[in-house]
């Protein structure tokens, strides 16, 4: 089940280097326990896939999970062997834009020992450094 959005207004667009701290999603709402992006660059759905894997593991039916980012924006590819021109290539995959101090996913109904090692575990999942935060935490 990887996200994708269901429909979508241009079906490319332009993708920008992400710069500067997130102006919003930065504090822990849901849950007792989030995972915040430490620095700026684009998550994949498989990779947020893979991560929602490894808590769901740990997790089951004792904890909930929410997430906080979305992957919207798509990212294209040219074919194998394609000549150069031609156009921009076909959509390939979805990403979420996530920003430095973005909460990613929040998780609550764990110890705080048992959160560190999922979280942990989840975070060698995405390309962006990132680290666990508690609720009321400000940083």
């Amino acid at each position: 089940m990887l996200l994708q959005p269901k429909k979508w207004k241009h079906r490319k667009q332009f993708i920008p280097v992400l710069r500067g701290k997130a102006k919003s999603g930065y504090t822990v709402s849901f849950g007792q326990y989030g995972l915040k992006a430490m620095d700026s660059g684009y998550v994949s759905s498989r990779q947020l896939e893979s991560a929602r894997k490894v808590i769901i593991r740990h997790v089951r039916k004792v904890g909930k999970i929410w997430f906080r980012v979305f992957p919207d924006v798509p990212f294209t590819k040219k074919g194998l062997e394609m000549p150069m021109g031609k156009g921009k290539g076909d959509v390939d995959q979805y990403k979420a834009k996530v920003k430095r101090g973005r909460i990613l996913m929040e998780v609550s109904w764990l110890s705080e020992e048992e959160m560190a090692f999922v979280l942990k575990k989840a975070s060698a999942k995405l390309p962006i450094k990132t680290r666990m935060v508690k609720k009321w935490e400000i940083h």
